[in-house]
């Protein structure tokens, strides 16, 4: 389990853009499962939509690829710094299931598929309540840009 300080530590990402709230399992080089709690209170919702507050599907996928970024600096033995940045690279059949709102508690599911030529790929699935709510493949990669 990781809970939010050592997210801290391994993320570069920070309000409002950190969307990983705790870590709940993390199998070294092969999955990890973390939580992003939405709230009312994230700036995003004052637009989207007014009366109706959705999550954005580009940020859950973006929740996704950071739980990603967890699982690969785990399985490097490695956290960010100001010389090297973990980019998300490329986004595959990505589908959303059901609307993710206010109160709900979002679990990021995450796989490693393969590594090659530093390009990690993952399968990623955020789901509320065991009911998925987007699927996707994802793929990240580590670039030294100190």
């Amino acid at each position: 389990m990781m809970d939010i300080q050592e997210i801290l530590k391994q993320l570069p990402h920070r309000y409002p853009f950190l969307l990983v709230d705790r870590v709940l399992e993390l199998e070294s080089n092969t999955r990890i499962k973390a939580i992003k709690n939405v709230t009312f209170n994230e700036p995003f919702f004052t637009g989207h939509f007014p009366g109706r507050p959705v999550m954005p599907g580009v940020l859950i996928l973006e929740a996704l690829a950071q739980a990603a970024g967890l699982l690969a600096f785990d399985a490097m033995g490695q956290v960010p710094d100001e010389n090297n940045i973990y980019y998300f690279v490329g986004i595959d059949s990505a589908r959303f299931k059901r609307p993710v709102v206010p109160g709900d508690q979002l679990a990021l599911e995450i796989t490693i598929d393969r590594v090659r030529g530093g390009i990690w790929k993952f399968n990623a699935v955020a789901s509320v309540d065991g009911e998925v709510a987007a699927e996707a493949q994802l793929m990240c990669t580590m670039r030294h840009v100190g």
